[in-house]
C-alpha cells in the first residue's frame, strides 16, 4: 500500500517536466518571449533539489506522513498560484510554477523514494524503480490531457486544474506514507544489517560522495540542455511541429522504462555496471543527435532519455547503499545538489548558443559525459558498497 500510494503522488508529481508542452502556449498568453518562459525550467529543477534537501531533513526528525501532505500542499499551491500570473507581472510564473512548484516537488519525491529504501531493504532496485518509473510516466499520459485542455479551456484554466487534481490525489495518498515499525526488524545477516549510518557530516567527509555528486552533474546535461526545447530542436532536425511534439511523450516513456529497467540492473549486476550502462546510452545518444535528422532524432531523444531515468532511479539506491537509511532524507538531497546545479548550469549555457547551432552544445554535453567515465572508475575505487541482491539476500 505505502508502494502504491508513493506512485500515485509520484505520478502527480512527475509533470515537473512537462513545461516543453505548457511553453510556446503560456509565452503568447503572457505576452512574453519563449526564451523567458523557458527558464522557468531551471528554476523548477533547481527548487526540485532544494526542496528534496528541505523535506529530507525534516522527515528524518519527524517521519514522512506529515512533510508528504505539507510538499502536496505546496506542490498544487504553485501550479494553482500559476494560473493567476498575467502579462502584468510575467515573471511571477518563475517563482509560482518554478520555485513554489518545484519546491513541493521536491519535498513529495523524497518523501516517497526514502522511505521505500527502508521497507525494502532486500529489493531496493525493483521498490525504486516502480516508484520513480511513475514520476517519468506521468509525462507521456499527462502530455495529450494537456494539449487538450489547453487547446479547449487555456493557460490559466489548465494550471487550476491540475493543481485541484493533485491536491486531491495525493494529500490523502501522503497519509499513508509512514516509515517502517520499530518491529521491522532486517535479518541479523544482511549486509542493510551491520552496515554504518552516516550522517550528512560523516558522508561529506567520503570520496564516494564526491564521486556521485558529479556523476550526478555531468551525466544529465544533455537532458537539461534538451527539456525546454525540445519541439525547437525536432523541427530543425526535419520534423513537422505536430510530428516534433510527438517527442515529448517519447521522452516521457523512454524515462519511465529506464528508471524501472536501470535500477533492476542495478540489483542483479550491481550498480557500478548499472552506471556504465546510463554512460554509453547518453554519450551515444548525444553524438548521434549531431547528425540525426528526422525518425533518427526520436531515437536520440529516447536514449538519452532512456539514461536520464536510469540516474534518477539509481540514486536514491546509491545513496542508501553508500550511506545507510538512517540519514536518507538528508544525505540524498545533498547528494542531488549535483543535479540541482547541472539544470542551470546547462540550460543557461545552451541558451547562448543560437539553435543554428546546436550542434555545439551537443559537442560540449558529449566532452561532459567523458568526465562521467572518470566518476565511474574512481567510483570502483572509492565506493563503500556496490551491492548485488544476492549479496544484500546473503
Amino acid at each position: 500500500m505505502i508502494l502504491l500510494a508513493g506512485m500515485a503522488i509520484q505520478f502527480c508529481a512527475g509533470t515537473l517536466y512537462m513545461w516543453s508542452v505548457y511553453n510556446a502556449d503560456v509565452a503568447a498568453y503572457l505576452l512574453w518571449d519563449k526564451t523567458n518562459t523557458g527558464f522557468t525550467v531551471p528554476f523548477m529543477l533547481t527548487f526540485f533539489v532544494v526542496g528534496i534537501i528541505i523535506g529530507g531533513r525534516v522527515m528524518d526528525k519527524i517521519g514522512p506522513r506529515m512533510v508528504c501532505v505539507a510538499g502536496s500542499i505546496v506542490m498544487s499551491a504553485g501550479i494553482l498560484m500559476a494560473s493567476q500570473v498575467t502579462s502584468e507581472l510575467p515573471e511571477l510564473i518563475w517563482l509560482t510554477y518554478g520555485i513554489i512548484g518545484g519546491t513541493g516537488v521536491g519535498i513529495v519525491y523524497t518523501c516517497t523514494v526514502s522511505p521505500i529504501q527502508k521497507w525494502f531493504f532486500d529489493k531496493k532496485g525493483f521498490a525504486t524503480g516502480m516508484m520513480v518509473m511513475a514520476f517519468g510516466l506521468s509525462m507521456a499520459l499527462f502530455t495529450p490531457i494537456a494539449w487538450k485542455l489547453l487547446e479547449i479551456v487555456g493557460v490559466p484554466s489548465t494550471f487550476m486544474i491540475f493543481g485541484v487534481a493533485f491536491m486531491i490525489i495525493c494529500v490523502p495518498a501522503s497519509l499513508l506514507i509512514v516509515n517502517p515499525p520499530p518491529g521491522f526488524v532486517i535479518p541479523k545477516t544482511s549486509v542493510a544489517a551491520t552496515q554504518k549510518q552516516y550522517t550528512p557530516k560523516e558522508m561529506l567527509r567520503t570520496k564516494a560522495f564526491y564521486v556521485l555528486f558529479f556523476f550526478g552533474f555531468f551525466i544529465t546535461s544533455a537532458f537539461f540542455v534538451l527539456n525546454p526545447q525540445l519541439v525547437t530542436f525536432g523541427m530543425e532536425r526535419g520534423l513537422t511541429k505536430e510530428t516534433a511534439t510527438m517527442v515529448l511523450i517519447v521522452m516521457g516513456i523512454s524515462s519511465a522504462c529506464g528508471r524501472l529497467a536501470i535500477t533492476w540492473m542495478a540489483d542483479i549486476k550491481g550498480r557500478v555496471v548499472a552506471m556504465l550502462a546510463i554512460f554509453s546510452l547518453t554519450l551515444i545518444g548525444v553524438l548521434l543527435l549531431i547528425p540525426a535528422q528526422g525518425l533518427i532524432y526520436f531515437v536520440c531523444i529516447a536514449m538519452i532519455a532512456f539514461a536520464y531515468g536510469g540516474v534518477a532511479g539509481l540514486y536514491a539506491i546509491m545513496t542508501s547503499d553508500n550511506f545507510g537509511t538512517k540519514f536518507m532524507g538528508s544525505n540524498y538531497g545533498i547528494v542531488l545538489i549535483g543535479f540541482g546545479l547541472s539544470a542551470p548550469s546547462f540550460v543557461l549555457l545552451s541558451a547562448k548558443f543560437p539553435v543554428a547551432e546546436s550542434n555545439m552544445i551537443f559537442v560540449i554535453c558529449a566532452a561532459a559525459c567523458l568526465a562521467n567515465l572518470v566518476c565511474i572508475i574512481l567510483l570502483r575505487k572509492y565506493a563503500i558498497a556496490d551491492y548485488r541482491s544476492k549479496k544484500v539476500r546473503a
